[in-house]
């Protein structure tokens, strides 16, 4: 009997010890090192996703796509997203952050926290949902990747750019290296189209290079794909093609 009881206490602390360790498990294990603030360009998805979208006038600017860790996706699929978490961050998240392709619709915030903002939530400062949203919004309002564009003369227009001119412009600004990707041509086509750009930061929220090697390159399309049969198809520009940045409204 005594032995039972001495093998029954092992099993309880060993337990104990499992139960207590698994935070620290899942942090290792999850244990980002980066952050992609992820501005998107309303025109080429809408027009990539064969849509029609609201992009006329209200989303004339880039807008927020994600905030990402570069590791770990779904981290915590129990941890399910509530909009009343972030009702006063509302106004903002509609006006910045919106779904292009389900106008009012909390579908796509669900995507990104469930997927993205579980992972990042290792960290303590964005280890809630109001948290992670409020940091994201704060980083996009901070980086104001519209108005760096314009004070370079890169703006929306029927003319092409050189990748390197879009790259210079933000790099000069910023000292860092973004990530900026595009839509691929269509057969027979010689232009390729502007459609998102990454500005990276570390854990304490410093601006860094976005590293642009094959085996680092983010699957950025797969978080439209729960919402759209079509293909996204959005990878890093070509650096021998030139760069069409879409006008909102069709110029003649």
């Amino acid at each position: 009997m005594a032995s039972l009881n001495v093998v029954t206490l092992l099993l309880c602390l060993g337990l104990v010890v499992l139960v207590n360790s698994y935070p620290l498990l899942y942090k290792h294990e999850n244990q980002w090192t980066k952050l992609i603030l992820t501005h998107l360009w309303p025109k080429t998805l809408c027009t990539m996703e064969e849509v029609s979208c609201q992009t006329a006038d209200k989303f004339n600017y880039w807008t927020l796509h994600g905030l990402w860790p570069d590791k770990g996706q779904s981290c915590n699929r129990s941890w399910h997203f509530n909009v009343n978490d972030i009702k006063d961050l509302l106004p903002e998240m509609e006006n910045w952050w919106p779904d292009l392709l389900h106008p009012g619709s909390n579908q796509f915030w669900k995507h990104e926290w469930e997927k993205h903002g579980t992972c990042a939530a290792v960290a303590e400062s964005l280890n809630s949902e109001n948290k992670y949203f409020a940091k994201a919004l704060d980083l996009y309002k901070n980086v104001g990747l519209d108005s760096i564009l314009k004070k370079f003369n890169i703006v929306p227009s029927s003319k092409y750019y050189r990748l390197d001119d879009i790259r210079n412009s933000i790099g000069s600004f910023y000292k860092v290296k973004p990530k900026i990707q595009c839509v691929s041509p269509s057969q027979g086509e010689e232009v390729q189209t502007l459609g998102q750009i990454e500005i990276c930061f570390d854990k304490e929220y410093q601006l860094i290079d976005c590293v642009e090697y094959e085996e680092e390159l983010f699957n950025s399309t797969d978080d439209f794909a729960f919402e759209s049969a079509v293909p996204s198809d959005f990878s890093v520009c070509d650096e021998s093609m030139p760069v069409y940045y879409p006008p909102v409204h069709d110029e003649y």
